[in-house]
């Protein structure tokens, strides 16, 4: 992704409506003034006014356009101002001109209507050049909030990147920690020459043969999530059938959620490998999923040698788990550790629940 260059934006039309309606406002304002001392119409008094306005706008707008390119030394704003300021001696005569069509008496030829127009134009001249630096201001000022925004939108967008390969890294780190425990589990099979080996290689090459893509995936669902685990488990139950009981419990209404691959299962591995694996009794593991309004609950409770009694710690999954919820849900995920009476720990994740594809 490219650096985002400044925006350039094409000028606003000339008579837009936003610009025509300042003109009807300018127009009115200036009027209000002149209106006690007018002898005829205020009709034809708004008129000139209006016309000036208008006019002053076009020779604004066309000298924000003209000429394409100007010295470097010499702004483009100054040049609208400087022209919008000598022009109103010329638009004001245009405008009298105009308004005194069929007379006898050219309007430059009589007192009080040569008086007008230099009363017109020297507020002309007060007004129309201020209105302009404010006009340009405006302009300025929403070209600098879109140029923030884009610099913001750019910002989000690289931090999104930096998460994202934040969390492809952990997700590495998480796939070798996973492979090798679980060969560790068949090679310790082989060595003994368990006849269970055969088929827990079997169980094993067609899970990985489900899990391996997903590991690489931003994120999955619990329903998906929950299957690697049974999977995983019936690997395990193969392996030591007498000393590992499991049961999953599952909300329905949960199963379309999404979560970073990997996160049941890396509960589910450490209660096997630091719980159950290390109690010469085996143990039980229950993984329960509830979704309560817009939370989600995972506990995965077993009943093995517990915190300190023979494990040889939670190991470094954990740890893992941790900063990839954080990634991905910021401080609304929870990952909380408890002891279980007598012994056995019980580990729970509250999770936001999104729907996958929201």
């Amino acid at each position: 992704m490219t650096a985002t260059a400044p925006i350039d934006e094409p000028p606003a039309p000339i008579f837009g409506w936003r610009r025509v309606r300042v003109v009807l406002i300018a127009a009115a304002v200036v009027s209000l003034p002149l209106a006690p001392g007018w002898q005829v119409s205020y009709a034809i008094l708004y008129g000139r006014v209006f016309f000036i306005a208008l006019a002053l706008l076009c020779v604004f707008g066309v000298f924000e356009r003209w000429p394409p390119r100007l010295p470097r030394w010499f702004a483009r704003w100054a040049l609208q101002v400087i022209a919008v300021a000598l022009a109103v001696p010329f638009v004001v005569a245009i405008a009298y001109w105009l308004t005194t069509l069929g007379l006898d008496q050219p309007w430059y030829k009589d007192k009080d209507r040569l008086g007008g127009y230099s009363a017109m134009t020297m507020l002309a001249l007060l007004t129309a050049p201020w209105i302009a630096v404010a006009a340009l201001l405006r302009q300025i000022k929403e070209v600098a909030q879109k140029q923030a925004l884009a610099f913001e939108l750019e910002r989000s967008e690289y931090e999104r990147r930096a998460l994202d390969a934040r969390l492809r890294l952990l997700q590495a780190q998480v796939e070798p920690h996973f492979l090798f425990n679980t060969l560790a589990n068949v090679r310790e099979l082989v060595d003994r020459g368990s006849p269970q080996a055969s088929g827990v290689l079997g169980s094993l090459i067609a899970y990985l043969r489900a899990a391996v893509p997903r590991l690489h995936e931003p994120s999955t669902t619990l329903g998906q999530e929950i299957e690697l685990v049974r999977a995983y488990l019936e690997v395990m139950h193969m392996r030591m059938p007498d000393r590992l009981q499991f049961a999953l419990d599952v909300d329905p209404l949960a199963r379309g959620l999404v979560l970073p691959p990997m996160s049941v299962l890396t509960l589910v591995e450490n209660a096997v490998r630091h719980g159950i694996d290390p109690s010469e009794e085996g143990g039980r593991i229950d993984i329960e999923v509830r979704r309560r309004a817009d939370r989600c609950l995972v506990r995965v409770r077993d009943t093995g040698v517990g915190f300190g009694t023979g494990g040889d710690g939670l190991g470094t999954g954990l740890e893992t788990l941790r900063e990839r919820l954080q990634l991905v849900f910021g401080e609304a995920a929870r990952l909380r550790l408890d002891g279980v009476v007598p012994h056995g720990v019980e580990a729970e994740l509250d999770l936001p629940a999104r729907e996958a594809g929201v």
